[in-house]
């Protein structure tokens, strides 16, 4: 190893909460706020109640962008919704398949959208995989009753 490398291994090398020493940049430790906020935050302690009295003044004065700003306070927009289709049930791993196809059916129907699709073919596969290993489970213990 040569002393350049050497020395960049000791320059990453830190020491984590542990005790242990680890490589890399360990980035800023948890909770820690930008100075900026901070100065932020400090400058505007104890006017919360008066700046969002001016806000609901102005949105009942006309000013769109404070209307939006209450409005967006009062009912936020949804994140997602709920999505209802035909989806067999499933009770075992061989099932998502079955499934699958439904939601592609449900797509192509236009009753969903591919992102939706996506979103649900995500819960199918992780409940495919926890069926799996469930399945695996069950049969590694009644093997090693067999013996």
């Amino acid at each position: 190893m040569t002393d350049e490398s050497e020395r960049k291994n000791v320059a990453n090398t830190y020491t984590d909460e542990n005790g242990k020493f680890a490589q890399g940049n360990p980035g800023k430790p948890r909770g820690a706020r930008h100075k900026v906020t901070l100065a932020i935050e400090a400058l505007l302690e104890g006017q919360a109640e008066a700046l969002t009295e001016k806000a609901v003044e102005m949105a009942l004065a006309g000013d769109t962008t404070a209307m939006r700003l209450c409005m967006d306070r009062i009912a936020p927009t949804r994140k997602d919704a709920p999505v209802t289709f035909d989806l067999p049930p499933i009770k075992s791993a061989e099932d998502a398949s079955e499934a699958a196809q439904a939601v592609l059916q449900a797509v192509s129907a236009g009753d969903i959208t591919p992102l939706e699709a996506g979103a649900v073919m995500g819960l199918v596969e992780q409940f495919r995989r926890v069926m799996e290993t469930t399945e695996l489970e069950r049969r590694i213990s009644a093997l090693e009753e067999r013996k």
